[in-house]
């Protein structure tokens, strides 16, 4: 059974792990229903996107799998 989830990903030295997250996101893309990025004004290599996904619980749990393997990325995510 297909769930929403809402997923926080904070990217540390974005500039380093941009485009590694971008290709993972990329990957996932049929499951985003819904993508916002920005980075911390106030911290120029802090990024911080907002997902909602929709997809079975072991493909979201993947996603954020993937990316929490790269150094420097933290992932919370809330299946609804």
């Amino acid at each position: 059974m297909n769930r929403l989830g809402v997923m926080a990903i904070l990217v540390d030295k974005r500039t380093v792990a941009a485009p590694k997250v971008q290709e993972i996101l990329t990957r996932y893309g049929d499951s985003i229903l819904l993508r916002v990025g920005m980075h911390d004004p106030g911290e120029e290599q802090h990024g911080l996107i907002t997902l909602n996904v929709r997809d079975k619980d072991e493909k979201i749990n993947r996603l954020s799998g993937e990316l929490e393997e790269l150094q420097g990325v933290t992932v919370k995510t809330l299946i609804l």
